[in-house]
């Protein structure tokens, strides 16, 4: 037992020193992993940045294309509205029966002067049918009917 007690405080000595080495190994290499895990973060927070900065570019574009669209949305509706070839016949008679010529007719509404012409002669022949009731009271007879699709 006495040759076991000497080589104790030896083998106790070389025990401690190992475990103290495999501690400084752990240490060191939670330290690398932790300097790695802190790189890994910052370089995520980069991206993270760089995609919140796009993002943010991406939705001020967004409200910019919206502002675009809807003006072109007003400047489609304001074409469609003034479009001269989706002529308001209805307009084009109710000027003849306020005493528009053709050539008014012409200018106003942007019509051909046949169209013009036949817009005239179909109003006053209305009114004038509508005024003695002589056109259209028979059923042989045929009162003209212009109708126009846009």
């Amino acid at each position: 037992m006495s040759v076991i007690s000497g080589w104790l405080p030896i083998l106790s000595l070389g025990l401690v020193a190992l475990m103290a080495t495999y501690v400084l190994l752990l240490k060191r290499s939670v330290m690398s992993q932790q300097k790695s895990v802190v790189n890994e973060v910052a370089e995520l927070s980069k991206e993270l940045q760089g995609l919140s900065h796009a993002s943010i570019g991406i939705g001020r574009r967004t409200v910019h294309l919206d502002k675009e669209i809807e003006v072109l949305k007003t400047g489609i509706d304001e074409i469609r509205n003034n479009d001269p070839s989706t002529v308001s016949y209805s307009e084009a008679s109710r000027l003849v029966e306020l005493g528009a010529g053709v050539d008014d007719l012409m200018n106003t509404c942007g019509i051909s002067r046949p169209e013009a012409e036949l817009v005239t002669a179909l109003t006053r022949s209305k009114k004038q049918g509508s005024d003695d009731g002589a056109v259209g009271s028979r059923p042989d007879e045929r009162v003209p009917v212009l109708t126009v699709e846009a």
